[in-house]
């Protein structure tokens, strides 16, 4: 008996070692189950692991779409999975992707990682959005990470074949992991991710600042870089913080590990529609309660006073309010961060991830 050839997958990202939540996404898919049963190519697109000038940077850019032509005509995949975000830079990149796998009769997945909802993305312009309109209705799918963004697109254009499809992350070393309850030691307070002004990292500043004025003790580790890495170092050190605020520097691996599983909560007070950040699922899994801002696919991960604590953004009054409560009242933390294990383990782990987009590919 011949065997079934098995259905082939291409997967758009940066560089697998990049630093990117697209490139963390597309290694999940290619390390998880999905492999056994789609035969799953990897395509690199973006910057992120090559070394270029400008004359580099625009060759890339301009050849592109042919050396995407030529990988379709060598592999021919059924399926062309873009991984795409709607910010400016990522959509006119992605829309040529997209004409150039739909000249070559694939079926094209469109994963949309974040960015602005479609009816907000060319506010002053009927023709552009038209285009986006296009682009969106040839996608044979369309996939997005929250219930906010599915409701968007459909009333975008209820013809839009649209799926919800969250983050997930790998859970295996964090979640089973025993804590202790923090009961008599300073606040342990961690930040996890870029550090830019629409994290809400300069609210933290402010907060804790109050924090500190009030006589609460804590101490917070800040983990991660940016364009706004030595602003917010400087206004650390205006604030008279620099006792109870390290910088570590961007971490990976076992240090990030440790570093979510020693800390009681993680200060997120983000205002950016990012989609679904993993820091959020990587917090809940390893037992650190988030206390950060119902924006994006966040509201639909926790649930206020259940798994974290939501504050309203841009406002450090009220974090600073939240933070004082959860000092003290530990135990409070020891039950929502016992909660949000709970919430990972049920819905955001790798297995689901793997079984929703076996049942997309098998689908398209």
């Amino acid at each position: 008996m011949t065997q079934q050839r098995k259905l082939r997958v291409v997967l758009f990202s940066p560089a697998l070692n990049a630093v990117s939540g697209v490139s963390t996404h597309v290694n999940m898919l290619l390390g998880s189950a999905l492999s056994r049963d789609f035969d799953l190519l990897h395509f690199q697109v973006g910057s992120e692991g090559r070394k270029e000038n400008a004359a580099g940077k625009l060759w890339r850019m301009a050849s592109s779409p042919f050396a995407l032509a030529g990988f379709l005509l060598r592999h021919r995949p059924d399926i062309v999975h873009l991984n795409t975000s709607l910010d400016q830079k990522a959509y006119w990149r992605d829309l040529v992707y997209l004409l150039v796998a739909r000249l070559a009769g694939r079926k094209v997945l469109n994963q949309i990682h974040g960015g602005a909802l479609p009816q907000d993305f060319f506010p002053k312009s009927s023709f552009l959005t038209g285009v986006l309109r296009r682009m969106l209705l040839a996608s044979h799918a369309v996939s997005v990470l929250s219930s906010e963004e599915r409701k968007a697109y459909r009333a975008f254009d209820p013809k839009i074949n649209v799926y919800l499809v969250p983050n997930a992350i790998e859970v295996d070393d964090l979640i089973d992991v025993p804590r202790s309850i923090n009961r008599d030691d300073p606040l342990r307070l961690v930040y996890v991710g870029r550090l830019v002004e629409t994290k809400g990292v300069f609210e933290v500043v402010e907060a804790l600042t109050l924090l500190k004025s009030r006589g609460v003790r804590f101490s917070m580790k800040v983990a991660g870089g940016g364009p706004d890495d030595a602003v917010l170092r400087e206004a650390v050190s205006k604030a008279d913080l620099e006792h109870e605020i390290i910088f570590l520097g961007p971490v990976f691996g076992e240090a990030k590990r440790r570093l979510w599983l020693e800390s009681d909560v993680f200060v997120f007070p983000t205002w950016h529609k990012e989609g679904l950040p993993y820091a959020i699922l990587e917090a809940m899994a390893a037992g650190c309660v988030s206390v950060t801002c119902p924006v994006a696919a966040i509201p639909d991960v926790m649930r206020d006073g259940i798994h974290g604590v939501f504050v309203p953004a841009k406002n450090p009054l009220m974090l600073a309010d939240a933070l004082a409560r959860l000092d003290a009242d530990r135990d409070a933390i020891a039950h929502m961060a016992q909660a949000g294990r709970d919430r990972i383990r049920a819905y955001y782990t790798t297995t689901r991830l793997a079984d929703d987009f076996r049942r997309l590919y098998r689908e398209l």
